[in-house]
């Protein structure tokens, strides 16, 4: 096994934050809409967005990032380092968009209508678009294709390896979570070392307690009309906080923003999940350091801590539970993903998270699928067609976690191969090592991206000596 753990006490002397306005084509690829029989040719455009401005001759690499739930645009300003390693190596750089997310919708604004029309979107149906754009950008196969992606996409590019080895020579997948499925890592992983982040964010804080605190404060408060009035004039909602069942929608968006806080824990600004300051997790915190003798104290104190979240540019007017996402984010179609093929496990215990017990019933979850979408999860399908106990078998594959990021327990931490390579930032958040130079980087971080540059060069090399 090859286990790098980039621990360096110094800060990185010399990093430069680049400009974010990466220069691409918006181009589009028809794909079929269903690989996978011959009764049908229907097909449908799917976007990618290319750069060959650093291409040399007909040898060059591709730079290839396997787009994942959400527009693909937006994962390309937020993935600086393909466009550093594509200068570096005189690459073709290309982010591929995923069916059903961003503007490559098969049926219009009917891709969503019905099981009838959603069906076609598996992970699947995704690697067999990417795999026939390969095809066509890179026919002759002169050019090594590196596949990039950061948590879903990073999936995507290991088992892009794993299903089309003679297309990809290697994969980097950074917070890959190809593990989180049932049976294999336990169900309250994600929680656990979600917790620990916040409990870590200051030292000796009582931010974990407080948040354990607040659940049965806010469950006594949404049980009254009085309570609930309250709740909505101190959180400002957009919409009345008026029926008990209304603190089903908060916890759920409560449980959205905690993790999206800690895999955007970043050590400076981002507008990656939303807007936020740099190590949000520590201003979020903040707010909850103290003894609160009082419910309101406590309310008013999480509200506050709250804004950090939800209106770190105080642009926002009042506050939306209905996500926590963008919607250029897709979570409907994660959602629908998570309701068939990629089942992964979630619970908490209140003991060692700071969450209300909730264990994980398959059962209540495939009826809740059902009622949402009308379709029944499949518990081990992602398991049977990828497997996630062992990818001995894989080689040139970088798998990468932050300990920092609750995604980190579904990820590879070891392997009994040397041909796969484990790279753990004790740091890093969720996938900051795809983003881009920042001069508040930690050094584990510029020297990951090195290594990376060598790694991929040793790929490129290697492929051009035994192509023929």
């Amino acid at each position: 096994m090859k286990l790098l753990c980039f621990i360096v006490l110094t800060l990185a002397s010399s990093a430069i934050c680049q400009d974010t306005a990466y220069k691409y084509e918006i181009r589009t690829f028809n794909v079929l809409l269903n690989h996978f029989t011959f009764a049908d040719n229907a097909s449908f455009p799917i976007r990618y967005l290319i750069n060959d401005t650093f291409v040399t001759d007909k040898r060059s690499p591709i730079m290839f990032y396997t787009g994942n739930e959400g527009d693909i645009e937006l994962f390309a300003q937020n993935t600086g380092f393909i466009w550093k390693a594509g200068m570096k190596m005189n690459a073709m750089i290309v982010f591929a968009e995923h069916r059903y997310y961003g503007k490559s919708m098969p049926f219009g604004n009917e891709s969503y209508k019905d099981p009838q029309h959603l069906g076609y979107l598996t992970s699947e149906q995704a690697l067999a678009d990417f795999a026939d754009l390969l095809e066509f950008l890179n026919p002759d196969r002169l050019r090594p294709v590196i596949c990039f992606g950061g948590s879903y996409g990073g999936m995507l590019s290991a088992w892009m390896r794993m299903k089309y080895p003679h297309l990809v020579v290697g994969a980097l997948a950074s917070s890959a979570p190809v593990r989180q499925f049932t049976d294999v890592v336990p169900c309250d992983i994600f929680n656990r070392i979600l917790t620990s982040v916040f409990r870590v964010a200051i030292e000796n804080s009582s931010c974990v307690d407080n948040i354990k605190k607040l659940w049965p404060v806010l469950k006594n408060y949404s049980s009254t009309e009085d309570g609930r009035k309250y709740l909505t004039n101190e959180f400002n909602f957009c919409k009345p906080y008026n029926k008990t069942e209304d603190y089903d929608t908060f916890y759920a968006y409560l449980m959205d923003v905690f993790g999206n806080l800690a895999m955007a824990n970043y050590p400076y600004e981002a507008n990656f999940l939303a807007p936020l300051p740099a190590f949000p997790v520590r201003q979020f915190c903040g707010q909850l350091d103290k003894k609160f003798d009082k419910n309101e104290e406590l309310l008013s104190a999480f509200n506050n801590a709250l804004q950090v979240y939800s209106n770190y540019t105080q642009k926002t007017k009042c506050l939306d539970i209905s996500s926590a996402y963008d919607e250029s984010m897709g979570s409907l179609g994660w959602d629908f993903q998570a309701c068939t093929e990629m089942v992964m496990p979630m619970c908490s215990n209140g003991t060692t998270d700071m969450f209300v017990p909730k264990k994980w019933d398959f059962k209540e979850y495939s009826a809740d699928c059902y009622k949402k979408f009308k379709v029944y999860p499949r518990e081990r399908a992602a398991i049977v067609e990828y497997g996630a106990y062992k990818f001995d078998s894989l080689s040139n594959v970088i798998f990468s976690n932050g300990l920092l990021d609750p995604w980190s327990g579904g990820g590879v931490l070891r392997t009994q191969t040397e041909a796969v390579t484990v790279v753990i930032l004790p740091e890093g958040a969720h996938h900051l090592d795809l983003r881009e130079d920042n001069k508040a980087d930690p050094a584990s971080i510029k020297a990951t991206r090195n290594y990376y540059l060598k790694t991929f060069r040793e790929w490129v090399d290697t492929y051009n000596l035994h192509r023929y």
